[in-house]
């Protein structure tokens, strides 16, 4: 008997006891289809998350000044003078694996125009022209600032749309003319909306100016509190880290025992670190769903040693006229890989449809991946072969005397 014809054969067998099939399959389909809901939503998770990160910029370095203290009071990084712009002109012109680097400098301030004012949660940020390319941002409308704004000092701003839409309700703000302190800025340019960031933060309440008019006009410092580096690469930043704070060393003169007076944060050890925890929380969801699987399959194999103890007659007539072990072996074996790759299918499509329905009413990010959907037919394929083939040997092993005068 070729394959085909046992094919149609176990077909039949199943189509027998049609609900008792189903049944069977159910354990199937609600483990195929909660290991694809439960890895679509750890999935959705993790590629939230690196969107989020990948929104800060490209291949991110933070460098802080050191900390300070004052009457025996410590303050944390970035508190320091220890970090200068001459530093973080050095970082950008010195080091082969940077793309750029900014000076940024945070102040502080009520924003005022005409009869409007607000508060922006962001802040003022002061940094150099090559803001954009370093935190992979664009404009709106108008134009950044430029080099020759940095270098003079210039007041004008560049705002986020939460900014535009608190200060300057109904008005165009580009050539717009606000206050911060007191002092005179003029709008430039608006950029494009972000949203919030994975904190919750809006990324749009925020004010950009050169970091000169932050350090001379606003806050009448010297220093840089921090920098901000792109690297060439995400693989390039761990090879950045380590020349800026070779490097930093050598311009601040540190002894090999001294203590760093600044900090390097990469934010690809913390993408790196997110994706590590989605990737634990994706295998621990899938595993406890792989549990139903494993139900399934032991409900395949009850339901097949059944079979096989009603239809012992049947085995020992065809047994009697002809057929061999291995045809009766491969008859059980297909009626048991049917019923799990039907189960499968079906369960891909509830699973498929389970992670659309999570993502529609409880607003969580799912994100059903090819590869999911193969894992678990194939993982289903392999149940029904694992657990039918104790029952198909059994079969294949009745001797046809004794299955002619079972009753």
């Amino acid at each position: 008997m070729n394959l085909l014809a046992t094919f149609k054969l176990a077909l039949q067998a199943l189509g027998r006891n049609k609900m008792r099939s189903a049944l069977t399959m159910l354990g199937i389909i609600i483990g195929v289809g909660a290991v694809i809901a439960m890895v679509s939503i750890g999935q959705g998770a993790s590629a939230s998350i690196q969107a989020q990160i990948s929104q800060l910029g490209n291949n991110l370095l933070y460098v802080s000044a050191g900390s300070s203290s004052t009457g025996g009071l410590r303050g944390g990084f970035g508190s320091g003078t220890t970090l200068t712009v001459e530093d973080v002109e050095a970082i950008g012109r010195e080091i082969p694996s940077v793309r750029a680097a900014s000076p940024s400098v945070r102040a502080g301030g009520q924003l005022i125009f005409r009869n409007q004012n607000w508060s922006a949660s962001g802040g003022i940020t002061g940094t150099n022209e090559q803001l954009l390319e370093i935190r992979a941002w664009s404009m709106q409308s108008g134009q950044f600032f430029t080099e020759t704004d940095v270098r003079t000092a210039a007041r004008v701003a560049v705002l986020g749309q939460t900014v535009v839409d608190n200060l300057f309700a109904g008005t165009d703000p580009l050539g717009q003319t606000f206050r911060i302190q007191n002092l005179p800025f003029r709008v430039v340019g608006v950029l494009t909306p972000r949203g919030q960031s994975q904190s919750g933060q809006d990324q749009d309440d925020v004010v950009i100016i050169p970091y000169t008019t932050a350090q001379k006009k606003l806050l009448s410092i010297t220093h840089v509190p921090m920098a901000i580096v792109s690297a060439l690469s995400q693989e390039a930043t761990f090879t950045a880290e380590n020349q800026i704070g070779a490097l930093l060393s050598q311009r601040h003169r540190l002894g090999p025992n001294q203590e760093a007076d600044f900090q390097i944060r990469n934010l690809t050890d913390i993408a790196e670190a997110a994706d590590e925890s989605s990737r634990v929380m994706t295998n621990l969801l899938a595993s406890i769903a792989g549990v139903s699987l494993l139900v399934g399959g032991i409900g395949i194999m009850n339901i097949m040693l059944v079979s096989v103890t009603e239809r012992t007659r049947e085995i020992g007539i065809r047994m009697a006229i002809g057929a061999r072990s291995g045809v009766i072996r491969r008859q059980f074996l297909i009626e048991s890989v049917t019923i799990s790759m039907v189960g499968g299918m079906i369960g891909v499509a509830l699973g498929v449809a389970a992670s659309i329905v999570i993502s529609s009413t409880l607003s969580w990010p799912t994100l059903v991946s090819p590869a999911s959907i193969l894992i678990s037919a194939v993982f289903s394929v392999i149940v029904g072969v694992a657990f039918g083939y104790y029952p198909a040997r059994k079969a294949a092993a009745l001797d046809p005397i004794d299955a002619l005068r079972y009753e």
